[in-house]
């Protein structure tokens, strides 16, 4: 066999591995997933409003969340809210370790809107709409585990009040979809804000322009031409559009102490009810969202690159990115909010998550394996750490495919082929 019948035969084995792994059948896997909440900030003042809101709205969660969402999408225009000083200040210094990360200039501007952010959730009745959502309320006004069952897994009837407070193994699944599933409950709220590639290269060109201006004067002219020659880059990387969100996470409160007065307090179901105990969830307000962090992201796109988009379709298409993005970082920095994904395969070791879920070479996420203890509820044990491989990171970004020629849909990592499978969990660590 000579050596170029040897190249190819290497060849045809290599490219074999995507079809296998693209091809090969979905396995349905069941593991809880957090639950995610997701409004923006409605700004009739920036430039195509209508668009960037329109797009909103259309979102759907992310497949690797629950969709959680209540009613409200959008918090009404922030300017005509009237919050206190002493809450401003108040929000301001409970929160300053966290808004002291944030790229924002005007930092009086940034702490105002976290309070008016704040203000909106709670004179709305956010956390309180999550907590009835969770327990499936009806308008009679009582509730049921019908949800938490399905999203858990669990025996419906295992979970029924009644039984769980006469046996252990009851109360136990109780705490365990508690600390599972509805701890791991989220809302995100995005301030969008628009700008022209354009006018950004506008002004970009004018600086260089008075650099290469003053430079010629000043005899330097290899720096003038550079500047020139900068500035005729810019005139081309700037057709496009850029839609910028800064993104305010937070996490619904559901501790030992919440859950007891939930249960020893709100429960009751519609074949009892219990008028009393409606009208005292009602008129509650002890259920909180807590403020985790603030991220911020950009997206654009190049209309030179998509030509047959109209403008509004550049812009939804930056909404949409920019949104992506922004939760991608805040999992990134907030290990709180990191979720869990199923392996594709295990050779080779590949997932169904790529450059929308902010994926990077080298990132390393552990393996997990999920075990069922001596209750009968799940836990998950750590088998392993595998890396993403940077040849080979799926661009699953909306739209990508009209942008690339992506052939494979998964993102394949280095590690051990003959350790995992189908159906353990990664989760990122770095």
């Amino acid at each position: 066999m000579n050596l170029l019948t040897i190249r190819l035969l290497c060849i045809a084995l290599v490219l074999s591995f995507p079809s296998y792994a693209q091809n090969e059948t979905p396995i349905d896997i069941k593991y809880k997933r957090s639950s995610l909440y997701t409004f923006m900030v409605a700004n009739d003042s920036i430039e195509h409003a209508d668009v960037i809101k329109t797009t909103f709205e259309s979102l759907k969660i992310p497949e690797k969340f629950n969709d959680h969402i209540v009613s409200l999408r959008v918090i009404p225009k922030l300017d005509s809210l009237e919050i206190e000083k002493e809450e401003v200040l108040e929000a301001n210094e409970k929160k300053k370790s966290l808004l002291s990360k944030v790229g924002v200039k005007k930092k009086e501007e940034r702490d105002q809107l976290e309070a008016q952010i704040s203000a909106q959730l709670t004179n709305n009745d956010i956390a309180k709409a999550m907590i009835a959502k969770w327990f499936n309320r009806s308008e009679k006004g009582g509730f049921n585990m019908t949800l938490i069952s399905e999203r858990g897994f669990y025996n419906a009837s295992d979970l029924d009040i009644k039984v769980a407070r006469s046996n252990e193994r009851g109360l136990s699944m109780l705490a365990d979809a508690g600390e599972e599933l509805i701890k791991n409950t989220f809302v995100i709220v995005n301030n969008y804000k628009y700008t022209s590639k354009e006018e950004v290269a506008k002004k970009t060109s004018g600086v260089l322009n008075s650099i290469s201006s003053i430079a010629s004067k000043a005899g330097n002219n290899s720096l003038a031409i550079a500047a020139n020659a900068t500035s005729k880059g810019v005139e081309f990387v700037g057709k496009g559009y850029i839609v910028k969100s800064t993104a305010y996470l937070y996490k619904l409160v559901w501790n030992d102490e919440v859950a007891s007065i939930f249960y020893n307090d709100f429960w009751t179901d519609d074949e009892n009810l219990d008028l009393d105990r409606k009208k005292a969830f009602d008129e509650t307000d002890i259920f909180k969202l807590d403020l985790v962090g603030i991220e911020t992201s950009w997206a654009d796109v190049q209309s030179t690159s998509m030509s047959n988009k109209g403008n509004d379709e550049l812009i939804a298409l930056a909404t949409i990115r920019a949104t992506d993005n922004v939760i991608a970082k805040l999992q990134r920095k907030y290990e709180v909010f990191r979720t869990k994904t199923p392996l594709l395969s295990g050779d080779p070791l590949s997932a169904k998550i790529g450059l929308k879920e902010g994926l990077e070479k080298g990132d390393k996420y552990e393996v997990l394996e999920q075990v069922i203890n001596k209750e009968g509820l799940t836990e998950y044990k750590r088998v392993g750490v595998i890396k993403v491989d940077k040849s080979h990171i799926w661009d699953n970004r909306y739209l990508a495919d009209e942008e690339n020629n992506t052939e494979f849909e998964y993102t394949t990592f280095s590690g051990p082929t003959n350790k995992y499978f189908s159906g353990m969990l990664i989760r990122q660590i770095n």
